[in-house]
């Protein structure tokens, strides 16, 4: 084994709470130390007066010494900022914006109109616009005609400003789009922030799931049960997938589902704590009103607002709320999980599906998301956990859904509903954003509730 060295001089302090990854095997030397293994993830509980140790905490609630210079802490995985991609546009469009400016080295990415899943390279020089395929093949990215492979479009926009290496001219210029801030994911990022896991070290056991990225498996992790979500399509989904697994890296609360790691290579793999009674749709369809009592709706309720204001907290938007997105484990946990579509901050997108009946009518008219449009979806799962699972706005067809909630319709209270939960339905689905009610002042109302829920 190869010993580490004393970094200690340079290592930050870490505080309580901070969650490293180990990078050797320990077996210990003292009964106060703790053993661990490499990969292993250990929370920090305090510090020492030496700053060679800490003591730490694993998995299994185990306590003890931890050697400072065999771990490293967990880092979160950042988006890398995009400005010259402008996604859906046309080439017209795009060559349109390059004549505006005419400087030579001038460029943007875009969607490939003729190639789902690839990108088309647009450059101004010498009093034209050309255009170059960018291909996307077994989770790299090449210009049609070249010889190298991308992890990803910054990788490739960064090489062809060093170097033209066949195309027209080196690029020089972005043209930056204006409004939606779009990123990527450094695969590389993954491992500096101790969050890849080792294919051998993981067993696949039984299919539980199908998603729009990926398939679910029930799987074995260090004789932990965990779920992994296996990328279907490299080609297609690889970035949308790592987008995911890199939201969740930043995120650490009891009642969000918690990324373990990421399996790197042919194929992508998420793996996330396993949550045994599933989503909580399916679990109120099939317990419903003779299983299923006051407490533990008002529980579920809790812990999802729980997660929703941390969220919040964190200016972070899940666009995705509904029942079907919570999990639950065999504590009777409720957890917010599915990513796929978060992002930070108040912002719109283009282009996107969205489920309508979950969506607030100003998400869906003018792509406006922001956390208070998460408020109304909130609503909305209220009123599936109090209905124990139905169809949101039944007997309306999809497509009057919205018209008849502009025209001010709202859903009844399910049977057995408290005065006070649908009284906070009604609140979130207020027409005007800045009228509903924030998760943070929605979670004093409902802990007030579970107090007096018997």
């Amino acid at each position: 084994m190869t010993m580490p060295m004393d970094n200690t001089q340079n290592q930050e302090t870490w505080p309580k709470g901070t969650q490293v990854v180990a990078n050797y095997n320990f077996d210990g030397s003292s009964p106060d130390d703790l053993p661990f293994r490499k990969g292993d993830v250990i929370t920090i509980i305090q510090s020492t007066k030496d700053p060679n140790w800490y003591k730490g905490k694993n998995d299994h609630g185990k306590e003890g010494m931890v050697p400072a210079t065999y771990v490293q802490k967990r880092r979160e995985v950042h988006l890398q900022a995009m400005p010259w991609y402008h996604g859906k546009i046309s080439r017209e469009e795009a060559e349109a914006m390059l004549n505006n400016f005419r400087e030579e080295g001038d460029f943007l990415i875009r969607d490939s109109v003729h190639f789902q899943g690839d990108y088309s390279l647009s450059i101004y020089f010498d009093g034209m616009v050309d255009h170059y395929r960018i291909i996307a093949k077994s989770n790299k990215l090449e210009v049609d005609g070249g010889d190298c492979l991308f992890d990803n479009l910054i990788q490739l926009v960064e090489h062809y400003q060093r170097d033209a290496d066949g195309l027209c001219t080196k690029l020089i210029r972005a043209l930056p789009k204006q409004g939606d801030s779009f990123g990527a994911v450094r695969i590389q990022d993954f491992e500096a922030g101790g969050w890849v896991i080792q294919k051998k070290d993981l067993q696949e056991i039984e299919l539980i799931g199908r998603g729009e990225f990926g398939d679910v498996y029930k799987g074995l992790y260090r004789n932990e049960f965990v779920a992994v979500k296996q990328l279907k399509d490299q080609d297609r989904a690889a970035q949308a997938f790592l987008k995911e697994a890199s939201v969740m890296t930043s995120l650490r609360h009891p009642n969000l589902v918690q990324l373990i790691g990421v399996v790197l290579g042919d194929t992508i793999r998420l793996v996330t704590e396993f949550m045994g009674k599933g989503n909580l749709v399916e679990y109120l369809r099939s317990r419903g009103r003779s299983v299923i009592q006051k407490k533990d709706q008002i529980d579920f309720a809790t812990d999802t607002c729980a997660a929703m204001e941390y969220l919040e907290s964190k200016k972070l938007v899940h666009r995705d709320l509904a029942a079907r997105n919570i999990l639950i484990n065999e504590s009777n946990t409720a957890k917010v999980s599915d990513f796929g579509l978060a992002k930070y901050g108040d912002y719109s997108t283009e282009g996107g599906k969205f489920p309508i009946k979950w969506t607030a009518p100003e998400a869906l008219k003018n792509n406006n998301f922001s956390n208070k449009s998460d408020m109304w979806s909130y609503g909305i799962l209220l009123w599936e956990l109090y209905s124990f699972g139905r169809v949101p706005y039944p007997r309306i067809p999809l497509a009057d859904v919205v018209m008849h909630v502009e025209k001010g319709y709202r859903m009844e209270a399910p049977e057995g509903c408290p005065k006070q939960v649908y009284n906070l339905m009604l609140k979130a689905w207020n027409l005007n954003p800045s009228e509903r009610p924030t998760f943070k002042d929605a979670l004093q109302e409902l802990q007030n509730l579970r107090a007096t829920t018997v």
